[in-house]
């Protein structure tokens, strides 16, 4: 309400032909003091082409809505234009020649009148919100402003008093509040993170996955430049946000990379798209991401946790493991872990902790041949104060630290004679002393061994205690090695593709079969760890979704010993080949509805080919 409208007409002396009125339909004075207040003139004491203006100007604020009367210095109303009438139900003549705070029924006009605050304020415009009483009796909100009516030598003749219903826009806002709170619920309860940006790059919003996956607070994020999280002002960044918001497409499902607070560098899914106005105008942009590390994770607390899927196996050994698994994890009694190095010892005793009942207790971790005797002692047990020259604290060990919970203790053949004896105590009486300590400490602990030697052996030897061994070999788990157990393979390379996929955003979905037919005749002597860095090799070299032969470790594509004839000289690997090529086609077949020609193509055959595999398996519909 504080444009000015400008007329041009005569009779002004300083800028002839000048009028000014504002959106008021007030005229104001050209004069040098006309800062100080507005002039109002009556409609007869215009002259004619005034008066013509004059009504245009009434026309126009009775198209805005905008209400107007005026008061004389005993607060008599001289005018009342017709919004005033609609707002309050009273017409002109009922209230000319009436003082104001008669006709309204404001607590201000019983109270702090706005009339003589603005007189007090010399001249300047005073703007407030009230009620007033409408026509019905009801209380109407409304947005005043008073201005005093000054006479030619500046004294005060009257008021102007000026308002508009503000009752709408209150609802306005109101629905605005309740459409942004609403939007914000709904942002807020998206596993998804999604933050909007304006046509500066600037960012405006930013829901609570945003948040979580990034560690920045809405707070201290909004404001600052996207480029803080998607890096667009690094070296080789593309940056599909402002490419959205300048071309106006929507990129979808592309793979990214968002900056968190603390540094770190996460792999996202992300969606860009242009956000428009309601005139189609490009007022910013909007980016709505997804954690692929965390996607396996989503339907579970987003933590470091293991339970019985995360260790594959279709092997006859290993389905007997996971057979006995739940019995074994919900026991006290202490397991002993064999097998290879690469097996999978660690992760099998995280799953028989996390599946046991102390799984929200802690699970501890000690490497038995990691550290010298001296101080793997201190490691276990812990030292008070004064135990050793620089022992200037008490300090919990191992042990200590698992109380209530899990206590792993890998490489537990490497673990020197002159321990083996405190452990063996801590088993049978569950306490020890610290090092240098005289108080016994007591723990509740439960003990998961594992080793690659064979103990027995060690016994014979007498480099582990046969009383110690037995109390370790309640529960004995054995985990074969990768190459007793080919028919794995297959799944665990599927596995780590898909791993790799969420985790580093790595494009490749299969494996070539030349590539299978290498990785299933290899004897592996790292095990499944050593898979698993094949694979990942393969995927850093393989730019497209499928691994070939030339993506393998050069050690594999150079040993004479693999051979196509060598494949099929092993019955073991022929028919682990074999299943893998037919559960593939099954697959892809399934996926494409058992098209042929689809699922031809997307294996890399042609119909005939496909035909005669599927003969050649069994397969149909």
């Amino acid at each position: 309400h504080c444009t000015m409208v400008l007329f041009v007409a005569r009779g002004c002396n300083i800028h002839p032909g000048l009028i000014c009125y504002n959106t008021l339909g007030t005229r104001t004075s050209c004069k040098s003091d006309a800062t100080k207040g507005l002039r109002f003139m009556g409609r007869q004491d215009l002259p004619s082409e005034t008066s013509i203006l004059h009504g245009q100007i009434s026309q126009l604020l009775e198209n805005l809505g905008i209400g107007v009367f005026t008061v004389d210095i005993e607060r008599r109303i001289t005018s009342f234009n017709e919004t005033v009438e609609r707002l309050t139900g009273l017409k002109e003549e009922e209230v000319l020649g009436k003082k104001c705070y008669e006709i309204f029924f404001s607590d201000l006009c019983h109270g702090q009148c706005m009339y003589s605050e603005a007189v007090k304020a010399s001249g300047k415009p005073l703007a407030f919100d009230m009620e007033i009483q409408d026509e019905t009796g009801g209380r109407r909100h409304i947005t005043k402003i008073v201005s005093p009516l000054l006479s030619d030598d500046g004294e005060v003749t009257g008021c102007i008093e000026i308002f508009q219903d503000s009752s709408v826009y209150s609802e306005l806002l109101d629905r605005i509040r309740y459409d942004e709170h609403r939007l914000k619920l709904i942002l807020d309860n998206l596993d998804i993170g999604v933050f909007t940006v304006n046509r500066g790059g600037h960012i405006t919003s930013f829901n609570s996955m945003a948040e979580t996956i990034t560690g920045y607070q809405r707070q201290e994020i909004v404001g600052q430049h996207h480029a803080k999280l998607t890096g667009c002002d690094r070296p080789g960044e593309t940056c599909s946000l402002a490419e959205s918001i300048t071309t106006g497409k929507t990129l979808a499902n592309l793979h990214r990379r968002i900056f968190t607070k603390d540094g770190r560098s996460l792999p996202i899914r992300a969606n860009f798209m242009a956000l428009r106005n309601e005139a189609g105008n490009t007022i910013g942009g909007l980016e709505t991401f997804q954690d692929l590390s965390l996607i396996q994770q989503l339907n579970r607390a987003i933590s470091n946790k293991y339970i019985f899927a995360d260790m594959i196996g279709k092997d006859g050994v290993m389905q007997q493991i996971f057979e006995i698994l739940p019995i074994v994890a919900d026991s006290e009694a202490n397991v002993l872990v064999e097998g290879p190095t690469g097996t999978g010892k660690d992760l099998l005793a995280k799953i028989i902790h996390n599946a046991s009942r102390r799984k929200d207790k802690p699970f501890v971790k000690v490497n038995c041949a990691a550290l010298p005797d001296n101080l793997l002692e201190s490691e276990m047990f812990g030292y008070v104060k004064g135990a050793f020259t620089g022992a200037d604290r008490d300090k919990p060990g191992r042990f200590q630290e698992a109380d209530g919970g899990s206590i792993f203790l890998d490489e537990i053949g490497d673990l020197p004679l002159s321990l083996q004896a405190k452990l063996l105590r801590v088993l049978e009486d569950k306490e020890f002393y610290p090092l240098g300590g005289r108080e016994l400490c007591r723990v509740d602990v439960r003990i998961i061994a594992a080793t690659n030697q064979v103990l027995e052996d060690l016994v014979r030897e007498k480099r582990f205690r046969e009383d110690l061994f037995y109390r370790l070999n309640v529960m004995r788990l054995e985990l074969p090695p990768l190459k007793e157990r080919r028919g794995d393979i297959p799944l665990l390379i599927s596995n780590f593709l898909k791993q790799y996929n969420i985790t580093k955003g790595s494009p490749v979905s299969r494996i070539a079969e030349d590539a299978m037919d290498i990785v299933l005749n290899y004897h592996y002597p790292g095990n499944v760890r050593e898979l698993e860095n094949i694979i990942e090799h393969a995927c850093v070299l393989c730019q497209g979704q499928v691994i070939e032969r030339r993506h393998l470790p050069m050690y594999l594509q150079t040993t004479p010993s693999y051979k196509e004839e060598d494949i099929i000289s092993r019955p073991d690997v022929a028919a682990v080949r074999d299943e893998w090529e037919r559960q593939r086609i099954v697959d892809v077949l399934k996926k494409h509805r058992w098209h042929r020609q689809k699922a031809a193509q997307a294996l890399g055959m042609d119909r005939t080919t496909l035909w005669r595999k599927m003969k050649k398996y069994d397969i149909f519909p």
